[in-house]
């Protein structure tokens, strides 16, 4: 059973999990609205009364935030990204923030709940997020969906994510920065596909191979690039 992470549960004390402020006024968004009101029930009243300085796109300006995740919910795609958390990872922001550039159906954090909320840069507001204390009930809630767990890491034996065919019912699994996939993990994934790297370090970060990975996917069943061998 999954657990949703709401985008205003409050973290424990000493614990600097809160994220920024969606206001910016000096760098993005518009003023208070300008003429006759729209009487369209998407809109917030209090935007269109004091204006909109959230980092949205100019066709969600003034949209309440139900508003935007319901629109959203109506084009997300096939695929989830999971993200293992056993000792805070820093990255997981990062693949919250991807997750929503990419519009993946939900972010599953497998382990602990608690997590910084900075690096997702408020898009954990519209990206659907859901907790899984242990690796079994995430494989539980992922067999139940009928989904294909594709591990990301650079395991013996794994592929080459840019030549390889991504199911498109799938869920995305990452480790955290350093062990990488748990041993658990690496045991029910249907294929481990690795991210090809040129230079001398021997892996990346775990936020930046959840973009590549999720643009892969993007690439194959948006844009209908295959991959070949």
């Amino acid at each position: 059973m999954t657990d949703p992470i709401g985008p205003a549960a409050e973290p424990p004390r000493g614990e600097a999990l809160e994220p920024p402020q969606d206001e910016a006024p000096d760098a993005v968004g518009v003023g208070p609205w300008e003429g006759p009101l729209p009487e369209d029930e998407r809109y917030d009243p209090d935007l269109l009364r004091l204006g909109d300085r959230r980092n949205v796109l100019d066709e969600y300006r003034y949209w309440s935030r139900e508003a935007i995740v319901a629109d959203l919910d109506e084009r997300r795609h096939d695929f989830h990204v999971a993200i293992e958390n056993w000792q805070h990872d820093f990255n997981i922001g990062t693949v919250v923030r991807n997750a929503n550039a990419f519009l993946a159906k939900t972010v599953h954090i497998v382990g602990k709940r608690r997590w910084n909320r900075r690096g997702a840069m408020v898009t954990d507001r519209y990206q659907h997020v859901e907790h899984h204390a242990t690796v079994e009930d995430f494989l539980a809630w992922a067999e139940a969906e009928g989904l294909v767990i594709v591990g990301i890491d650079n395991l013996p034996g794994s592929v080459p994510i840019e030549t390889t065919a991504l199911p498109r019912k799938a869920v995305l699994v990452f480790g955290q920065e350093g062990p990488g996939l748990s041993e658990p993990v690496r045991e029910v994934c249907s294929m481990v596909c690795s991210i090809t790297q040129f230079g001398s370090t021997r892996s990346i970060n775990a936020g930046v191979a959840s973009g590549i990975a999720m643009h892969a996917w993007v690439r194959e069943h948006v844009f209908g690039q295959r991959p070949t061998g």
